[in-house]
């Protein structure tokens, strides 16, 4: 199938997502010019501020300005050029350790250079010479969270409760965002209550109810994650992963004409994508609709060719739908690549049934049964298969056999009944005749007929 892919999972995972683009910058005191000095990481700096009395400087340092070194650095981190900022920020804050912007643009100038552990260390220390600004909390809590540290939490928890500098409720709908996808694993329910934050202070953005979705149908909540993917849909109509997560939910409720109706907006919305066309063709294939499952998984097979499960679907279908000799030109494609497969050779000996090759099909069911000697059902196809062959000692070997792993059923009574009927054994064939009369209850109407003639013929005359 296609995947759900919300952006704050991509993320917090080491990819660039919802936070890398069209954002606020998260200087600690960042005009809104800067919105595109923003990184993969999601963290920004900026080189144009607005000094105000509420950051740390003192009246004189406000009227003199930055020192010049930070000045230089934020230029040069404009131009994303970290190696270059990188010794002027440390410059500055070897000369002031309290000055927390020059340890946030340091956290991201690290960040830029790949420096992980040097990054969250200068963002550790801008946290700690000024705890209350929301940036350096959110980017510290989003560096601790791609490397997985439990203490991100507590920063983006932090984060939740501060103002942004600009874009406030886009910032803080961030810092939920990033918070709810760290507590998913270990508190759903707190995760989901976050998520809902987001979607409060952005209305208008889909993400919030397509990750609550997600988490819910996870726990399996599926009409609370039903109701956020159409509301995720109601923002985007064009939202592949809400249409996505409902036909995933329709298909494990079974409700398969609602699965169709989605997944067939996917496919018209996005043709070449293999995992809509695949999962629509199992739904095809689960509604009996044959035919069209196999269009739709052919086309997925022709974008997907490497997808073998999708092969083995395909193969499964040509049977049903007894397009038998494309059944056994895809099994013996898949066994071609898996040589050692019990249940492909199976299979490919049902197709070869079909088709009434029945010494190729007793081939593979004892290739079959060799590989998996605990494969019942497929003792049961081979003594089918031997006694089309006329085969019957082995029909009642394969018959034993299948006797030690699944119950008796009325068609192996009547199997091993005529296979000793030809091999003359009457008194064994009479036998297994009852035994399968006495199962049958009607349901062969063929076979009891002659089970019943074949009595009166081998039966000592009372």
């Amino acid at each position: 199938m296609i995947g759900h892919k919300i952006a704050v999972a991509a993320l917090l995972a080491g990819v660039a997502g919802t936070f890398a683009s069209a954002q606020t910058s998260n200087s600690p005191s960042a005009s809104p010019q800067t919105d595109s000095q923003s990184q993969a990481d999601g963290s920004s700096s900026s080189t144009h501020r607005k000094r105000a009395g509420t950051v740390h400087h003192t009246k004189v340092a406000e009227e003199v300005g930055p020192p010049p070194e930070l000045t230089k650095a934020e230029e040069f981190i404009q131009k994303k050029d970290y190696a270059a900022a990188e010794p002027l920020l440390r410059q500055v804050v070897t000369a002031d350790p309290a000055n927390y912007e020059a340890w946030f643009d340091l956290g991201f100038a690290e960040n830029g250079l790949g420096k992980m552990d040097d990054s969250i260390a200068a963002y550790r220390k801008s946290v700690a010479a000024k705890p209350d600004v929301f940036e350096s909390n959110l980017n510290l809590g989003l560096q601790l969270a791609k490397g997985g540290r439990p203490d991100a939490e507590q920063f983006l928890r932090a984060a939740t409760q501060l103002k942004p500098t600009s874009r406030v409720a886009e910032g803080q709908a961030r810092a939920w965002l990033s918070l709810a996808h760290v507590l998913e694993e270990k508190n759903p329910d707190e995760a989901i209550a976050a998520y809902h934050h987001a979607a409060e202070l952005q209305p208008k953005d889909p993400e919030p109810h397509l990750a609550a979705g997600l988490l819910l149908e996870k726990q399996d909540k599926f009409a609370d994650a039903e109701e956020e993917y159409k509301k995720a849909l109601a923002l985007d109509a064009s939202g592949s992963d809400a249409v996505t997560g409902l036909a995933n939910i329709y298909m494990r409720g079974r409700r398969f004409p609602e699965a169709e109706a989605e997944l067939r907006k996917l496919v018209a919305a996005h043709p070449d994508e293999a995992a809509a066309r695949i999962q629509l063709g199992r739904v095809l294939a689960a509604e009996n609709k044959n035919d069209d499952a196999i269009a739709e998984l052919e086309a997925g097979a022709k974008l997907a060719p490497a997808e073998i499960s999708l092969q083995r679907d395909l193969a499964d279908l040509y049977v049903l739908a007894k397009r038998n000799d494309q059944a056994e030109a895809a099994y013996r494609k898949l066994l071609a690549a898996n040589p050692n497969d019990a249940a492909l050779h199976q299979n490919l000996g049902k197709a070869l049934l079909e088709q009434k090759k029945f010494a190729d099909a007793e081939k593979e069911f004892l290739v079959a049964v060799k590989i998996k000697p605990d494969l019942g059902a497929a003792y049961g196809d081979l003594a089918f298969a031997a006694s089309e062959n006329k085969d019957y000692p082995l029909a009642i070997k394969a018959l034993d056999a299948r006797e030690k792993f699944l119950p008796e059923i009325p068609f192996t009574y009547f199997l091993r009944a005529t296979a000793y009927d030809h091999l003359k054994d009457f008194k064994r064939a009479s036998a297994n005749y009852h035994l399968f009369l006495n199962t049958a209850s009607g349901k062969y109407p063929e076979q009891e007929w002659q089970a019943k003639h074949r009595l009166i013929a081998i039966e000592p005359k009372k």
